[in-house]
């Protein structure tokens, strides 16, 4: 039965048949056939775009359409024949893109048929190697200013939902966030699907975190105040080429001067040689979104 959801839509026009889709799809539902990307199945793609930011062409773009409904364990079937690496980069996707019950599915498969989780054992070994440093280093990092040194937050339980009745919990996976601060080559960055916030949106809008930020990176910055627009270009236009990332959303204020923030990050895009999909969504002052584009 066909349901309703987000899938891939490819343009055979603008398909060149270069392949890089395909390595980008860890889920296995694109090939090359007769020269054009194909999606072979509706119940391989989950949807998220991974493929996206691997098109040199701009060629892939998702869309609302009926499909057969996205089958995890199907995927994994197919997943656990190419081995370790495929299925941790699989668990990997899930887990970025807050995809907690397709991730317990790929985890529950992978338990009825005994085979090892390569994220968990990643897990363990970054934790053993974590408690070492912190007996040789007193559990401080050295060089640079504490405020601005880099933290992969993803496995941070604080990222987890709220219970009803609590306070809503954070959705920040990184630290730092400010452009200035940002480095390119961190490892939230690789492949995710990254929001460019002005300073003032998560003040506006009372729901920025879960709305905006869940299951993303993050970068913020003000196109008035700040100083080194080139240097965020540049920034950005390594995120689009070196990190690979997948989406670009960039949310302003409706006050004029911050459109000046979707300009910057249109002109890297431009620049970059590869292409992503760019998402513009302007806040009301008084909250609300005031309108939701793709650039």
């Amino acid at each position: 039965m066909k349901t309703k959801r987000q899938i891939i839509n490819i343009d055979e026009a603008k398909c060149d048949g270069c392949g890089n889709c395909v390595t980008g799809c860890h889920e296995g539902a694109l090939q090359v056939i007769d020269g054009k990307a194909r999606l072979i199945s509706d119940l391989l793609c989950d949807g998220l775009g991974a493929c996206i930011g691997e098109c040199p062409q701009g060629a892939i773009k998702i869309e609302t359409r009926e499909a057969v409904p996205y089958d995890e364990v199907k995927v994994m079937d197919g997943m656990v024949k190419q081995g370790a690496n495929t299925i941790k980069a699989h668990l990997k996707h899930l887990k970025d893109h807050a995809q907690k019950a397709f991730l317990k599915q790929a985890y529950d498969y992978l338990e009825k048929h005994n085979i090892p989780n390569p994220l968990e054992e990643e897990l363990m070994a970054h934790d053993k190697e974590h408690k070492h440093g912190e007996h040789h280093h007193g559990g401080h990092a050295h060089g640079g200013c504490p405020g601005s040194r880099t933290m992969d937050l993803r496995g941070d339980a604080g990222a987890e939902e709220a219970a009803e009745g609590q306070a809503a919990k954070s959705q920040l996976r990184q630290w730092p966030v400010q452009l200035h601060l940002a480095s390119p080559m961190a490892p939230y960055f690789q492949k995710a699907d990254v929001v460019v916030a002005a300073d003032c949106t998560a003040f506006a809008y009372g729901n920025f975190h879960n709305d905006f930020i869940k299951g993303k990176a993050i970068v913020i910055a003000c196109p008035k105040l700040d100083d080194g627009q080139e240097i965020y270009a540049e920034k950005v236009q390594a995120l689009i080429e070196d990190a690979k990332i997948n989406t670009l959303t960039v949310v302003t204020m409706e006050v004029p001067c911050c459109g000046g923030l979707l300009a910057m990050v249109k002109q890297a895009a431009a620049a970059a040689s590869r292409k992503v999909p760019i998402k513009s969504i302007v806040i009301g002052i008084q909250g609300g979104i005031k309108s939701e584009d793709w650039a």
